[in-house]
């Protein structure tokens, strides 16, 4: 029976299928034991920000390293009960003391080595070789350096060759790598809501894929979106333990960046 609401739920429906599937591969920001991860729309925004003289980007895909395809290094964090106590901005924390290590949202890949394939177009006053290195080593430490993606793997591809004095930007990303300029923020509401929230390089809760703040059986998940001039996995860390310390069920808790914004004046 079609009812007078049915259309606007369908509506709604398709609208959140559509934000979840923007938001690309959910990939995994640190090591096991970080419960982290950060959409494949707001990483892909960072590193095109990477940009390398004479190399102008097109495609870009962030995936599992062809090594790591078919392993789960979850596995090696140890049994429950064996993940990071308080880890704060630096990274620093005992092992063994505090909650265990919390599962991955839905259909995100598990914590292990990243492969970014991409395509781009290389000026001709500059050998190929040498213009896939920049871009290659400008690509790997902006995953590192500005959001704590471990990246084993960089597949590059010259599609074209660009003319004299044409532009040696990166290229704006397209509708679909844009996605994330759309997530939807949602207000701080309770503790664990308020202590991320505060959280320094946190620039609002989003709700895309539920909830901003997720409460399971086993585990809380806490979605956000970071400010461009602070590394997402350090924000994620502190978030992680701000929550640890507000939640009075000493619940494990997960991190899921869904955008960078960048900052006024800057880059993602």
């Amino acid at each position: 029976m079609t009812t007078e609401r049915g259309p606007q739920r369908a509506d709604g429906w398709t609208a959140a299928v559509r934000q979840r599937l923007g938001l690309g591969r959910l990939l995994p920001l640190g090591g096991a034991v970080d419960g982290a991860w950060i959409a494949e729309t707001a990483a892909a925004s960072v590193l095109r920000g990477a940009a390398v003289p004479g190399a102008v980007l097109g495609m870009l895909k962030i995936g599992p390293a062809r090594a790591a395809v078919g392993t789960d290094p979850r596995a090696e964090a140890g049994p429950a009960g064996a993940g990071l106590a308080g880890v704060g901005p630096a990274g620093a924390g005992s092992v063994g003391a505090g909650p265990a290590v919390p599962p991955a949202p839905p259909s995100a890949l598990p914590p292990g080595p990243l492969r970014i394939e991409a395509e781009f177009r290389a000026a001709g006053d500059r050998p190929l070789p040498d213009a896939a290195a920049a871009l290659r080593a400008a690509l790997v430490t902006a995953a590192s350096a500005r959001l704590g993606l471990e990246v084993a793997e960089v597949d590059l591809r010259v599609t074209a060759l660009l003319e004299d004095g044409a532009t040696e930007q990166v290229t704006a990303p397209s509708a679909a790598s844009s996605a994330s300029a759309s997530v939807p923020t949602a207000e701080a509401e309770g503790p664990a809501a308020r202590a991320a929230a505060a959280v320094p390089g946190v620039v609002s809760l989003t709700r895309v894929l539920g909830s901003a703040v997720h409460t399971a059986e086993d585990h809380i998940r806490i979605e956000l979106a970071t400010a461009g001039d602070h590394r997402a996995l350090d924000v994620a860390r502190s978030v992680r333990t701000a929550v640890s310390a507000a939640a009075a069920d000493g619940l494990p808790v997960s991190v899921l960046v869904t955008d960078v914004v960048p900052q006024a004046g800057g880059t993602p």
